[in-house]
C-alpha cells in the first residue's frame, strides 16, 4: 500500500502519542568509503543536514535527539549491530542488505529498504580489476586462477554470475578468496592473487593509484546493483515523522552535490581519503552510477537475484522476498515533502545531465559517448569537450602553459561508461578519430573496421600527461 496522505496520516497509522521529555537515540550506520552512498550518510553528517528537518513540534515537541554516527568499511558488519539494536539505520547495497533482512527475520525482527540511493539498473560499479601489469585482459583468461573478492558483498554476487556466464564454474574452475578492499588492494599489488573484485570505488580507485587495471564492469554481466538504506521496521513504525526527516536530508544532500559536484567531491576525499577524481567518476555528470531514490523494477531485480543469490551459497535460514524489504512508503512522504514528483522520477533513468559547451570551441555537446573531460590542476571546475580530439588538444595547450592535469574523463564508445582515460583503449582512426573503449577487444574490432591502430592512453594524451597512467 502507498500513502499517499500526509505525514499526519503516517502518524495516524503508526501512532501518535504524545512524547514527554523523551530522548530519542538515532543511530545510524554508514559506509564512508563506499562513495556512492555519500548522500545517505557522510555528507548528512558532514553538513549536519539532519537537524535541519527533525520535527520539534507536536508530539516531539519536548523530545531530545542523540544523533549518533558509526561508521563501517562493508555490510556485515554493520547489520550485526543493528539486529543487536546498537543502530537504527544503515546503509549498504543489495546483497547485503539481503543478508541484513534475513538476520534480523531469523531474530524474529524485521528490517526494510527505505530507499536507494545510488546504482546502475545494467550492473556498474562493481567491476573486477587484475595487477597493472598482469597479461589478462578478459575474464575468460582467469580460468585456473586466483580471484579475491569480499564475501558476502554485492560485488561477490556479481562475480558468481560473471563467472557463470563466461561458463566458468565458481568451485571448480577459479579460486575463490575472501578478501576485504584493504587486503586485496594490497594483495594485487604483491601479486598474491591473479584479480580482485569489489565494489564501489574500489575497482576504479585502485586503477586510478596505478596498480590495477579494470578488466570487467559489472555492467557486463547486465547485473542490477544498487546501495539504499534499511531502518529497524520497528523504529520506523515508533517515528515515522524521524525516518522522512532523515530522507528529507539525503535528498537535500542529493541537490548540493548535484549542483556543485567538484566541491562535495573535495569534500568526500577530505574525508574519507579516497582522492576526488574518483568521487567526481561517480557523482560528476554522466557518473557511473546514477543517484536516484527510488525503487526502479531493475532494483526490486537486483534484490530478488541478491535473495536468490543467498540460497546459491546455502545463506537463506529464513524465506524472504523483495516486496517483502522494500518499502517506499518513507521516500514517497519525503519526496512529497520536497515538493518532488516520486512517480515521475520512478519513470526516469538519465542520469546526472551534461549541459555543456566544448571549453575550446564552444560547440554544445551532444555525443555523450564521445564527451571528455579535464580537471585542471588549480581550476575549481572540470572542463568539457565534446571529444577526445578536442580534449587532447586543450590537455596540450595547458601543459604548454605549465599546467597540470589532474585527471582526464572519457566514455566507452559503445557502452557510455565513464572512464579513467589512462585506464582505457582508444581505437584511432585514419581520419584522427579517437573513440575509448574499457575492452581492449573492443577497440582492437573497431580499428579493424575503420582501418586504424588501437593506442593507450599514453599514446595518445602525449608529453608529460603520459606521467598519468604510471599513477
Amino acid at each position: 500500500m502507498h500513502f499517499k496522505k500526509t505525514l499526519a496520516a503516517l502518524a495516524l497509522v503508526f501512532g501518535s502519542g504524545v512524547l514527554q521529555a523523551e530522548t530519542i537515540r538515532i543511530a545510524i550506520g554508514t559506509q564512508d568509503t563506499t562513495i556512492n552512498c555519500a548522500t545517505g550518510g557522510l555528507l548528512i553528517r558532514e553538513l549536519k543536514l539532519l537537524d535541519k528537518y527533525l520535527p520539534k513540534d507536536g508530539k516531539y515537541k519536548d523530545a531530545k535527539y542523540d544523533i549518533v554516527w558509526k561508521n563501517f568499511t562493508s555490510g556485515p558488519p554493520l547489520t550485526n549491530e543493528m539486529v543487536a539494536d546498537k543502530l537504527d539505520i544503515g546503509t549498504m547495497a543489495d546483497f547485503p542488505g539481503a543478508l541484513n533482512a534475513a538476520a534480523f527475520k531469523k531474530a524474529g525482527k524485521k528490517s526494510v529498504f527505505i530507499t536507494a540511493l545510488s546504482g546502475s539498473p545494467q550492473g556498474s560499479g562493481n567491476g573486477l580489476v587484475v595487477p597493472i601489469d598482469s597479461p589478462v585482459t578478459s575474464l575468460a583468461a582467469l580460468k585456473g586462477k586466483s580471484i579475491s573478492v569480499p564475501f558476502g558483498s554485492t560485488a561477490h554476487s556479481m562475480l558468481l554470475r560473471a563467472l557463470k556466464a563466461q561458463g566458468l564454474d565458481p568451485e571448480r574452475d577459479v579460486n575463490l578468496v575472501s578478501q576485504s578492499p584493504e587486503v586485496g588492494g594490497s594483495a594485487l599489488q604483491g601479486h598474491k592473487i591473479d584479480a580482485h573484485a569489489d565494489f564501489v570505488p574500489f575497482a576504479e580507485l585502485f586503477t586510478y593509484r596505478g596498480f590495477a587495471r579494470k578488466i570487467y564492469d559489472g555492467a557486463q554481466a547486465n547485473a542490477p546493483t544498487f546501495h539504499g538504506t534499511l531502518v529497524s521496521a520497528e523504529y520506523a513504525k515508533k517515528y515515522p515523522e524521524i525516518v522522512v526527516a532523515f530522507l528529507r536530508a539525503a535528498i537535500e544532500a542529493d541537490r548540493l552535490i548535484a549542483a556543485e559536484p567538484e566541491k562535495y567531491s573535495e569534500l568526500i576525499a577530505k574525508v574519507t581519503g579516497i582522492e576526488s577524481e574518483v568521487n567526481y567518476l561517480f557523482h560528476g555528470p554522466l557518473g557511473l552510477q546514477t543517484r536516484d531514490f527510488t525503487f526502479k523494477p531493475e532494483y526490486r531485480t537486483a534484490l530478488k537475484t541478491a535473495i536468490e543469490t543467498l540460497a546459491l551459497l546455502k545463506r537463506n535460514d529464513v524465506p524472504l522476498t523483495a516486496d517483502e524489504v522494500i518499502d517506499d512508503r518513507y521516500i514517497r512522504e519525503a519526496f512529497k515533502q520536497s515538493g518532488l514528483d516520486y512517480d515521475k522520477q520512478l519513470k526516469s533513468y538519465g542520469k546526472l545531465p551534461l549541459v555543456a559547451k566544448d571549453a575550446q570551441s564552444a560547440v554544445a555537446i551532444k555525443d555523450f559517448n564521445r564527451a571528455t573531460q579535464v580537471w585542471v590542476e588549480g581550476e575549481p571546475k572540470v572542463r568539457n569537450y565534446v571529444s577526445p580530439e578536442s580534449a587532447l588538444f586543450a590537455v596540450r595547450e595547458a601543459e604548454k602553459a605549465g599546467r597540470k592535469i589532474r585527471v582526464v574523463f572519457v566514455h566507452d564508445r559503445q557502452s557510455g561508461l565513464k572512464l579513467l582515460a589512462n585506464q582505457a583503449w582508444f581505437a584511432r582512426s585514419p581520419n584522427g578519430q579517437i573513440d575509448a573503449y574499457l575492452e581492449k577487444d573492443a577497440a582492437e574490432k573497431s580499428a579493424q573496421k575503420s582501418g586504424g591502430t588501437v593506442v593507450n592512453f599514453a599514446s595518445t594524451f602525449a608529453s608529460s600527461t603520459a606521467k598519468l597512467a604510471a599513477r
